[in-house]
């Protein structure tokens, strides 16, 4: 099989959502409206097959002239544990070094997995308090919350 990345289109937010809502409605991933996916469809990457069907994606959000975030990683049930989700998070890596961003953040329930990429984990504490009020609150565990925050230098 034949994996390509490529920055989605606006039409491609029906079949992002889909592949989210298992996670969402289990709160692993926080809720975006398809306003908000597109509002920030520059972003994303995602992975599509030889048919163009999304497998899988990821955003770099820019918090700030030298912070990024790696949010939203989903990748399709099925696709899984086939380094899709590892390529995803290189190339959001090597956007972010292409806009000279210093750092890339995530919050994950998967630490290993970004720690095999580079990330190395932080307290939350170190984390922008805009991050948290612009997303964290919107999170149904708020504040009580049991995601890792790591980090990577660029």
């Amino acid at each position: 099989m034949s994996i390509n990345y490529r920055k989605p289109v606006l039409t491609d937010i029906p079949q992002m959502q889909a592949i989210v809502e298992k996670e969402v409605e289990e709160g692993i991933i926080l809720p975006r409206s398809n306003d908000e996916v597109a509002t920030n469809i520059r972003s994303y990457i995602v992975a599509v097959d030889e048919d163009d069907e999304i497998l899988g994606y990821c955003a770099l959000h820019i918090h700030s002239m030298r912070l990024g975030e790696i949010r939203s990683l989903i990748v399709k049930e099925g696709y899984r544990h086939k380094k899709i989700g590892s390529r995803l998070v290189e190339k959001s890596i090597e956007e972010g070094r292409e806009l000279k961003l210093k750092e890339i953040l995530t919050l994950t329930y998967m630490a290993q997995f970004f720690e095999r990429l580079g990330f190395r984990e932080i307290p939350k504490e170190s984390i922008p308090e805009h991050k948290i009020w612009a997303d964290c609150i919107k999170c149904k565990y708020f504040p009580v919350c049991n995601e890792i925050s790591l980090i990577k230098k660029l």
